[in-house]
């Protein structure tokens, strides 16, 4: 049938042209951001389970900041215990000093003098803090210092794992020394007697001071594991999410020659079928 009203071909070839056209768009939506899910309906599920892990990475990303403070708040503890540890050293060197039996009174008492100033450090040592949150406690008086002798950081970005570092107990050793105003006539070297009996408080010093840097690298230890899991957990999670977001450029840019050839193919064939209808001229004439 030949009518005038309707031209089902034009129809037709525009409903056709209009799907490829739509096609060509997305396609190259779809290549110019790099991402294959352009809008929610192209996989609701998809954008869902995306969306959930685009969070997790974050929240990984999060949590590796914190390991890494963690990670600086023990390097920053070791190194005031690596300077307690000289003080240790150098009271150490002057008691057994002291024990020597050709040192006048006076030569003791200057050596004493040297002994408080050191002690009078390693006190000091103790007040230490990293951004405002102490490193050591204090045996004797924790209250004083701060409220608890653990700092919990979280290892995961679901939270399930939780890792204690320690705020070593630096003020055992001043107690051992005396270098806390409880014991400030501690480690006394003025005889010879005294500093023989000071060497025991020495030792235990430099046994304690050992322990806590033990202690330290165990934990710093710990933490690395935990920062390369949680590395290694952030890839995996950005490659799932690549696996479901990201577009296929060699799909795609098929897809786009395709879309492109059609669309030609298309735009000629409603040429053609608004063409189709001039014949209708010839049988009115």
């Amino acid at each position: 049938m030949i009518s005038i009203n309707t031209n089902p071909a034009a129809s037709a070839a525009a409903y056709s042209l209009d799907n490829v056209s739509r096609s060509l768009q997305k396609t190259l939506q779809r290549l110019s951001s790099g991402s294959r899910i352009v809008s929610p309906m192209d996989d609701a599920g998809g954008l869902a389970v995306a969306m959930r892990l685009n969070a997790a990475v974050r929240r990984t990303e999060a949590t590796q900041s914190n390991v890494s403070n963690a990670q600086a708040f023990l390097e920053t503890q070791d190194g005031v215990l690596k300077a307690a540890e000289k003080v240790i050293s150098r009271l150490g060197e002057l008691t057994q000093l002291g024990t020597d039996v050709t040192k006048s009174t006076n030569d003791l008492t200057l050596y004493q003098s040297e002994v408080n100033s050191l002690k009078a450090q390693l006190g000091s040592l103790m007040t230490e803090t990293f951004n405002g949150v102490s490193l050591f406690t204090n045996g004797a008086s924790a209250a004083s210092i701060n409220t608890t002798g653990t700092v919990s950081i979280t290892a995961s970005q679901d939270g399930s794992q939780v890792i204690a570092i320690t705020k070593a107990d630096l003020g055992n050793i001043g107690a051992i020394l005396g270098s806390t105003a409880a014991t400030a006539t501690g480690l006394d070297i003025t005889t010879i007697a005294k500093a023989t009996a000071a060497i025991t408080s020495i030792n235990a010093a430099i046994q304690s001071i050992a322990s806590l840097r033990a202690s330290n690298g165990a934990e710093q230890s710990r933490l690395s594991f935990a920062a390369d899991v949680l590395a290694i957990n952030k890839v995996n999670l950005e490659a799932a999410t690549s696996r479901i977001t990201d577009v296929d450029i060699a799909e795609e840019s098929a897809k786009l020659a395709r879309f492109n050839i059609l669309q030609q193919a298309g735009t000629a064939m409603l040429a053609q079928a608004n063409q189709s209808t001039q014949s209708i001229l010839r049988l009115l004439m």
